[in-house]
């Protein structure tokens, strides 16, 4: 991974840690100041602090993808110490998902007219699930990497060995 790359994708990551931080901000002093408008249309405290614990679990992948970026630049990422980072992304997915259908209960009585709302918020949190699913595959093959890197210097020292 090149220099570009990794400063782009660490500004695109800056950016959005500061987006959610901001979001959770506000959402954190609607909560605490009071001045709340709510109509009783919808359940804004309930889905503010899902917002809440929504952004919390995007901002540890965020870190983790930071983490990571910073264990390729240093090309140690094919190290045991990368497994927690990838760990905690897919807990965090798996969070994310549990968020989504959490909304999606929260919405559902007010989608009794046309059900197929609810249905499409269900399908966008298997989704989310399926994510979780590649990252864990991703996570499988990492092993494998690692696995193959430790034979392969196993292999280099006794070839020194001989040498």
């Amino acid at each position: 991974m090149g220099k570009p790359a990794v400063c782009a994708l660490r500004t695109v990551l800056v950016v959005l840690l500061v987006g959610t931080v901001l979001v959770q901000a506000s959402m954190v002093w609607a909560l605490v100041s009071g001045n709340d408008p709510e109509d009783g249309s919808l359940p804004l405290i309930p889905l503010r602090v899902i917002t809440i614990l929504g952004l919390a679990a995007a901002q540890a992948v965020l870190v983790c993808v930071w983490r990571l970026v910073t264990m390729v630049r240093r090309r140690t990422v094919f190290s045991p110490a990368a497994f927690r980072y990838v760990d905690v992304v897919i807990g965090s997915i798996v969070a994310a998902a549990l968020v989504w259908f959490a909304v999606t209960i929260l919405n559902a009585p007010g989608q009794r007219d046309d059900p197929g709302v609810t249905v499409i918020m269900g399908g966008i949190g298997l989704a989310i699930l399926g994510v979780a699913l590649i990252v864990l595959v991703l996570r499988m093959l990492l092993a494998q990497a690692v696995a193959r890197d430790v034979e392969a210097s196993q292999m280099q020292a006794e070839l020194d060995e001989v040498i």
